[in-house]
């Protein structure tokens, strides 16, 4: 249960003065909301672990050598199987990659992901009733972009998930899916 502790520090730490795309809201609260997801969910605890920490290695200059002598081999692995491998790839190159990755992924990892893309859904949402079409810019790619990776997510997980608990929160993205890019 400590290590639950540590890695929310750890999480803190690693991503202090980092803030929402183009928000002033700290970045470490997507991260928590994802660990919250999981716990909530009754995932495993490496897999909360892994939840907190999921973006560190992405995002920050942690690496998974770190990762994996602070919280384990196992966690270092979810971590890596969530991280996308070359940020200086083009915007659809890495979605892509993400995508075929989650073709083949564990159990493990696909509830990892779903949470984190949970997370991701619940602020564009918040965003998109806040400021219309508008809140778009903000992104690196426009909507329709947008729009056709969350769908592809979608059909990956309807696809692949099978079992708990991220048979109970497949539901949650279909409908935030819905919500903001309907068909």
């Amino acid at each position: 249960m400590n290590d639950l502790f540590a890695a929310i520090q750890f999480a803190v730490q690693a991503h202090a003065g980092q803030f929402r795309k183009g928000t002033s809201v700290p970045y470490i609260v997507h991260p928590l909301a994802v660990g919250r997801i999981l716990a909530e969910a009754g995932c495993a605890h490496e897999i909360v672990v892994a939840g907190f920490l999921h973006d560190t290695v992405e995002d920050t200059s942690v690496t998974l050598d770190e990762i994996r002598a602070e919280f384990g081999a196992r966690v270092a692995d979810l971590v890596a199987a969530v991280t996308e491998t070359d940020r200086s790839a083009a915007w659809k190159v890495r979605k892509q990659e993400t995508l075929n990755r989650l073709q083949v992924a564990d159990d493990d990892v696909l509830v990892l992901a779903l949470a984190d893309k949970i997370d991701n859904m619940r602020s564009i949402r918040t965003c998109v009733q806040r400021k219309g079409e508008r809140m778009w810019k903000r992104f690196n790619r426009p909507r329709q972009d947008q729009a056709w990776y969350f769908r592809s997510l979608l059909s990956c997980f309807k696809t692949r998930i099978h079992q708990s608990p991220a048979l109970e929160l497949l539901p949650q993205f279909i409908h935030l899916v819905d919500e903001v890019f309907p068909e």
